[in-house]
C-alpha cells in the first residue's frame, strides 16, 4: 500500500465531504446527526487511511459513512424507548412510539410470510434485500452472480410480491 499524506487526505475531505454527509443523511434522516456521523466517518477514514485502495477512495469513504450510520442505527441509543412525557423526542426525530413499532413489526411479519412463499432464486434474494437490507451489488457479490441478473431477479420478485399482496387483500408497498 502506498502512504497517503495529510495533504492527500485533506483533498479527499474537500472532494467527498458532501458525498459522505449525503450518505449519512440518507440513512439517519437527521441533519445534525448526519453531520456528526460524517465527521466520525472522516475520523475513522483518517485513522485507517493506509488501508484505502488506490483509485477507490470515493467508494471507500461512502462505505465507511454507510457503516457508521448503520452502526448508529443499530446501537442501543438509537433504539431507546420513548417514555410517557418524552413526546418532544418523537417530534424531534427520536424513537417512534411503541404503537408504530408494533404496526411496523406486524407488517414486517406479513411481508416475511409472503417472501417465504416465493420460489427460488427469488426467495433468497428478497430475504437478502428486504430483510437483511443488503444492496443489490452486495447480493451479487455474495451469490457470485452478475449485478444485472440480481437487479432483474429483484424486479421480478417485487412484481411477484405485489401480486401476492394484492391477492391476499394487503396494500403493502414494495
Amino acid at each position: 500500500m502506498t502512504t497517503m499524506t495529510n495533504g492527500a487526505f485533506s483533498d479527499l475531505v474537500e472532494k467527498y465531504g458532501k458525498l459522505v454527509y449525503t450518505v449519512c443523511r440518507q440513512l439517519v434522516r437527521d441533519d445534525s446527526l448526519a453531520e456528526d456521523l460524517a465527521q466520525d466517518a472522516f475520523l475513522s477514514a483518517y485513522t485507517h487511511r493506509q488501508s484505502c485502495p488506490p483509485g477507490y477512495e470515493k467508494q471507500w469513504l461512502a462505505r465507511i459513512a454507510a457503516n457508521k450510520s448503520k452502526d448508529y442505527l443499530s446501537s442501543a441509543w438509537a433504539r431507546r424507548t420513548v417514555l410517557p412525557g418524552d413526546d418532544f423526542l418523537s417530534a424531534s426525530g427520536g424513537a417512534p412510539p411503541p404503537e408504530d413499532e408494533l404496526i411496523a413489526r406486524s407488517g414486517e411479519a406479513e411481508i416475511r410470510a409472503v417472501i417465504d412463499r416465493l420460489r427460488e432464486p427469488y426467495r433468497r434474494i428478497c430475504v437478502m434485500r428486504f430483510i437483511d437490507e443488503k444492496s443489490p451489488d452486495e447480493i451479487a457479490s455474495e451469490l457470485g452472480r452478475p449485478p444485472k441478473t440480481v437487479y432483474t431477479q429483484l424486479s421480478r420478485a417485487k412484481q411477484m410480491l405485489r401480486n401476492e399482496m394484492e391477492r391476499s387483500g394487503n396494500d403493502g408497498y414494495i
